[in-house]
């Protein structure tokens, strides 16, 4: 089983430690890419217009000088620099130890600036967001989508793979149709189903925990659909040769959810 996340916008700084080690990262294929864009984003980081063209407020001017020195900025594990609901939502770190090997060995976050990472990759903080047209490059979704298919295509294998992933993501990478499942989440308004940005990151969180922790792995999208059925009313809409199945995860009309740690 293969987990596909979105990052976060924001991100933790490491407080110390020692700089990303290229070498060290998951997908070597990736390296003069990563190379590339982080001499990019350091390059558009430093000019006047940086935060027109990275797409961000005034209030973030600190995350964006951060962009010019990532080769000697501390870094951390991502499953504790990406931060916010949908993490956590997952709980990495409430995860007993085995799920925590799942986790690192099944979830890969698409990353704008890195490709793809896994959980135990070690990385800095950075500012950059896959709808984001660099110069010379161009939007970065289209960019890395031919590198990253070969790379993730091969990782992928015959595996399940469970796509949590938002659109602007998904587009750098379209997994085989045959075993892949992307996740939508809905809330019934009045007894229609709506999307609400908030309850689908939380909940794609909390499946991730649930597939993490559950015990048995799941290997098919009819397995996927009987796991999210132990927690929540689910269907699965199968796909096609060319489109992935989808599972539809319907959240009643009261429902809520308590922030971590209230």
């Amino acid at each position: 089983m293969l987990i596909l996340l979105p990052p976060s916008e924001g991100k933790e700084p490491a407080g110390d430690g020692d700089p990303f080690d290229a070498d060290a990262l998951q997908f070597p294929e990736l390296k003069p890419h990563r190379h590339q864009l982080l001499a990019a984003l350091a390059e558009v980081s430093r000019a006047d217009d940086a935060l027109e063209v990275l797409g961000v407020g005034k209030s973030l001017v600190a995350e964006v000088t951060r962009n010019i020195e990532l080769h000697t900025e501390p870094a951390a594990a991502a499953h504790t620099v990406y931060t916010g609901v949908l993490f956590e939502a997952l709980g990495y770190e409430r995860l007993e130890a085995a799920a925590r090997e799942r986790a690192d060995a099944s979830i890969l976050v698409i990353s704008a600036l890195w490709g793809a990472v896994g959980f135990a990759d070690r990385i800095p903080a950075y500012r950059l967001s896959m709808s984001v047209k660099l110069p010379e490059i161009g939007k970065l979704a289209g960019w890395w989508k031919p590198k990253l298919t070969p790379v993730l295509n091969a990782r992928a294998g015959d595996d399940l793979v469970v796509d949590c992933r938002s659109s602007t993501y998904a587009a750098a990478w379209v997994p085989p149709a045959s075993n892949s499942v992307s996740v939508s989440v809905f809330q019934l308004r009045g007894g229609v189903r709506k999307v609400v940005s908030h309850f689908a990151k939380h909940t794609r969180g909390e499946l991730a925990s649930h597939l993490l922790t559950r015990g048995a792995e799941v290997a098919t999208p009819t397995e996927l659909l009987e796991a999210a059925r132990e927690r929540w009313e689910a269907e699965l809409v199968p796909g096609t040769s060319r489109k992935a199945h989808q599972l539809n995860i319907i959240l009643p009309e009261d429902h809520a959810f308590k922030a971590v740690g209230n």
